[in-house]
Formats: C-alpha cells, sequence, structure tokens
C-alpha cells in the first residue's frame, strides 16, 4: 500500500544531543582521516556526554546571566564603585546567552552547533571576563571573590576536561586581552597567590568530575549489562513455551476432534463448553505468536545494551528499501497491526553501513509507534523514502498520540523517561532511541523527531549519499 506524498516535516532536534559526529563510518574519502575522527571521540566523549545532564540547568543558568551582567555592572559602577568597569563587554555576555532561551527555534542545521556554541559562551562569560575583569581591578577583593565564584560555576556546569581546557585557555587569553589594553601592565605576587587558589580549586573540580565521569560510565555499562542478562535469561523459557505451543498444535485439533466424537456417540466425557471449545482453536497459534514477539522485543533489547561504537559491525551497499521489507517481514506483528502499516518505497536509495542495525533501528520505531497508537483504533504508520540530492531520507510517521513537548525534547538521551504515569506512550526503558541515534551518528547519518501531541509523530532518518 503506498502513503500519499505529503511535505517533509523537519524536526524541533535535542540540541544538546544532535553534535558533530566523529565516528562515523569510513567512505572512501575519509578513511585517512578515521583514525583522528576516532581519537578526537575517545577525547571529547566525555564532554558531550556531559551535555546531556546539564541541558535543563542550561535556560535558568542563560537567564540568570542576561540579567546578571548588566545589573552587576550597576552594582560595581554606581552603588558599590569599583576601579574599573567595562558595560560593552557585560553587554556582549548577556547578548550571547539570549539565543540559548530561544535554542528549540533554531533551525535544524543550527542545532547540530550549539553544544559548541555554549562552550564558547560558557567560555567568555566565566573563565575569560572574570579573569580579566580581575586583573584590570588590580586584584581587588570583590573580583578575587567574584572569580572563585565563577570557578565553582565552572565545576558545576562542565566535564573535567572542559573544566581544565577553560581554566587554562581562559585565563591565557584574559591576561593577553589585559596586556594588549592595559597601558601600564604590573602583575605582582598577589597575582600569583591568587592564581594557586584558583589552580587548586580547578584542580579538585577536574578530580571530582572525572570521578563522576568514571562512576557514570560504570552504572550506564552497568544497567545494559543487567539488561542483556535479563534478556538473554527469557530466552530460553520463551524458546520452550514456542516450541511446546508448536507441538501441542500439531495434536490439539485432533484431540478437539476427537473429544467431539466422544461426546456425539454418547460416552462419558467431561462437559466442556462450545465456546471454550473454539477457543482453544486459536489459542496455541496465539501463544507462538507471543513466543516470537517476545523474541523479538528480546533481540531488540540485546542489540541495544550490546551496541557501542559500530565499528565491529560489516560495512555493505545497503538497499534502503531491502531493510524496510526485512523489518516488516521480520517484525511479530500482533493481530490487525501489519494492516496499519502503509509505505511507499518506489524511491529506493542506498547507503553505506549495516542492514542489520537499521532493521533494528526500524524495529524500535515500529516498537514505539505501536505503543503510542494503541488507544487510537483510526491510527496509521506511514514509511516513506526521499532520495535527495545531498542526503537521503526516509520518513517514518504516525498518527498516534504524540509525543508531550516538555518529553520530546530528552527521547534520544539514554535511560530517560517520563515521569508521567505508566501506561503513557512515551515511556520506555529509555535505551531503544537512543540506540537508533547511535546506529544513524555510526554511518554518518542522523535521526530527527517533530511531534504534534494528539496529532501524530514523524521520524526523519537522514543517510548520507555513499
Amino acid at each position: 500500500m503506498k502513503h500519499p506524498p505529503e511535505p517533509c516535516l523537519r524536526n524541533r532536534v535535542n540540541p544538546f544531543l544532535e553534535v558533530m559526529d566523529t565516528t562515523r563510518i569510513p567512505t572512501q574519502g575519509a578513511r585517512t582521516l578515521m583514525p583522528i575522527r576516532l581519537l578526537l571521540a575517545q577525547v571529547f566523549a566525555p564532554a558531550l556526554r556531559n551535555l546531556q545532564y546539564v541541558s535543563r540547568r542550561m535556560r535558568p543558568f542563560s537567564i540568570i546571566a542576561i540579567v546578571g551582567f548588566p545589573l552587576y555592572y550597576y552594582i560595581w559602577n554606581d552603588l558599590f564603585p569599583q576601579p574599573y568597569e567595562n558595560l560593552p563587554l557585560r553587554l556582549v555576555g548577556s547578548a550571547l546567552f539570549i539565543p540559548i532561551l530561544f535554542s528549540d527555534r533554531w533551525p535544524s542545521w543550527a542545532k547540530k552547533l550549539m553544544p559548541y556554541y555554549w562552550y564558547a559562551t560558557i567560555f567568555y562569560s566565566l573563565p575569560f571576563f572574570f579573569t580579566f575583569m580581575l586583573l584590570k581591578n588590580n586584584g581587588s577583593n570583590v573580583w578575587v571573590e567574584s572569580a572563585l565564584i565563577a570557578a565553582f560555576v565552572m565545576v558545576l556546569l562542565l566535564d573535567w576536561l572542559m573544566l581544565l581546557l577553560n581554566f587554562l585557555i581562559g585565563i591565557a587569553l584574559a591576561y593577553l586581552a589585559y596586556w594588549a589594553t592595559t597601558d601600564a601592565v604590573s602583575v605582582n605576587t598577589s597575582y600569583l597567590i591568587h592564581l594557586a587558589i584558583f589552580s587548586f580549586a580547578i584542580a579538585i573540580g577536574v578530580i571530582a568530575n572525572y570521578d563522576t565521569e568514571r562512576i557514570r560510565v560504570e552504572q550506564e555499562r552497568a544497567m545494559l549489562a543487567t539488561a542483556g542478562s535479563i534478556a538473554h535469561e527469557l530466552r530460553t523459557p520463551l524458546l520452550a513455551i514456542r516450541a511446546g505451543a508448536a507441538g501441542l498444535g500439531s495434536y490439539l485439533p485432533l484431540l478437539l476432534e476427537t473429544y467431539g466424537i466422544a461426546q456425539d456417540s454418547g460416552l462419558r466425557v467431561p462437559k466442556i463448553r462450545a465456546a471454550h471449545l473454539r477457543s482453544m482453536d486459536g489459542v496455541l497459534s496465539r501463544i507462538e505468536q507471543e513466543a516470537v514477539h517476545s523474541n523479538t522485543i528480546i533481540d531488540m533489547l540485546l542489540a541495544n545494551a550490546r551496541f557501542t561504537d559500530g565499528h565491529s559491525q560489516q560495512v555493505t551497499h545497503c538497499s534502503i528499501r531491502q531493510c524496510v521489507e526485512t523489518a516488516l517481514n521480520r517484525y511479530p506483528f500482533r493481530a490487525g497491526e501489519q494492516q496499519r502499516v502503509l509505505t511507499d518505497l518506489i524511491n529506493d536509495f542506498t547507503f553505506e553501513g549495516s542492514s542489520m542495525l537499521v532493521v533494528h533501528v526500524l524495529f524500535n520505531l515500529l516498537k514505539n509507534a505501536f505503543r503510542g497508537m494503541a488507544d487510537v483504533d483510526s491510527a496509521l504508520i506511514s514509511i516513506r523514502l526521499a532520495p535527495g540530492p545531498r542526503a537521503n531520507q526516509l520518513l517514518f510517521r504516525d498518527t498516534g498520540v504524540g509525543i508531550a513537548p516538555h518529553v520530546l525534547p530528552h527521547i534520544f538521551t539514554r535511560f530517560y523517561t517520563s515521569s508521567a504515569e505508566a501506561d503513557d506512550a512515551s515511556v520506555g526503558t529509555g535505551i531503544g532511541l537512543a540506540f537508533c541515534r547511535d546506529v544513524m551518528r555510526v554511518m554518518g547519518g542522523s535521526i530527527d523527531c517533530t511531534s504534534i501531541e494528539s496529532m501524530y509523530t514523524e521520524f526523519v532518518l537522514t543517510f548520507p549519499r555513499p
């Protein structure tokens, strides 16, 4: 069945997750850069991962900064005058934080640059600005205390690597700016004393944040290992149930037929209601179907839990149409579900990657879609292919309950689940969509989502042209 063409709805991407990928599967022209990309991925992984946990603090902190920069100009210039103040520098600091308040309205290409914009803004407003003002005010007590507070805020907002880089580069550039804008440059021993104190505070922060990062990584690994272990242990009994149901299915019709003959012949047999007899006809097939469905879900969970960076997967030239058809053929649809899936696969395209991983991505999307469509009888799923001059796209849309606006920015965050009721369509393990995001990034693509509650949810899978 074909789905009628409809406009491609762009995603309101989570600006803290859609970052420049440094672990893409190498194409012919980029193989020589792969060692550098892998090194950068390992070095800056904590910085990018940390953004997932500080994203909720960004807007509150931005509001404080927007108000605080001009407010403290008035305090230090008029109420309690200090030797040096600079309103333009403060206004620049405020202006840098304003776009962060409206980051959900950025175009999709700009949202992918959000992490870099955030780190640049933090760099200017904390280590650079406060160090420069400390130097220009000749190390006054007010600015020593202010710089210590800035260091404390940096420890709260930054991971260990970015904290260290911001501190070192911020102080260096602040001193260069001080040297370039000051006629009589003087750095006395008090500056060295202050630097020693700040360095100690930052060193403690780096150690604490590094330890926190290691604990966080180990917790994620333990949770994924536990999920994989539970899923693996469930496989054996489910296979036994499936085999038992298949075996009984071979003989149960004969037993039911024999029971009917015995009852018609007037033999003494226990009475079984006709409705119960009719229900037994399909019960074994339903048991087998549920076992197959559960095994597929377990396979998905194991794939999600075991997936790391994707480089162990074989890279091949894949057809997206074949991936969709394989997913639809292998997915264990319940009664009536397959008829609710509409496809338009005429515009096939190819990509470099793993067809098995893409099939599991589609499994996750199907599972989530059917969960969101459970209470909407008229809801449908449409899968459409849209090749483009620069990239190719697969559009996966369902017309179920949609995703709440406050949940949408976080759906690709690993282990994130809605705090709503347990039957909320947005509630899950917090692994599936993070797996989808990781798979698409490894192939050099992306997955975006847009949704209007009670109307639709659409995922756009973007594949680079091979």
